[in-house]
């Protein structure tokens, strides 16, 4: 759980959000992962800690991918780049997942692969 506190249903649900936010990258292919999880992040950040520290995991994740997309796209002339873009979407689309349920069940969820630049 989240380190003995007890969260609010609310606080679930948008922890929760603010990590499926990311799949406003199908909608706006042009960093709608960032602008998602930002958005519910700004909205709830001080009224809730939890959507805080959930909120911050899923922005840095979402800036993690969005850099190893741009390496990836960056190699595809090397052909590795394309097998790169490939894994990582499917890398993207099961974490984002995964983080979804965990959090939403009052897991402290963290990525791996993450680059955590917001503190």
């Amino acid at each position: 759980m989240s380190g003995g506190v007890q969260l609010s249903r609310d606080d679930q649900t948008f922890g929760m959000l603010a990590h499926l936010a990311a799949l406003a990258q199908l909608v706006l292919p042009t960093f709608g992962n960032v602008i998602g999880p930002l958005i519910i992040w700004l909205i709830k950040k001080d009224q809730s800690a939890w959507v805080d520290k959930q909120g911050k995991e899923a922005l840095n994740f979402q800036v993690s991918i969005a850099i190893y997309t741009i390496a990836s796209i960056i190699l595809i002339p090397l052909i590795i780049g394309i097998i790169l873009l490939v894994g990582v979407a499917i890398f993207w689309l099961i974490m984002v997942i995964v983080a979804s349920i965990k959090v939403n069940e009052g897991v402290d969820f963290q990525y791996p692969l993450c680059i955590r630049l917001i503190k």
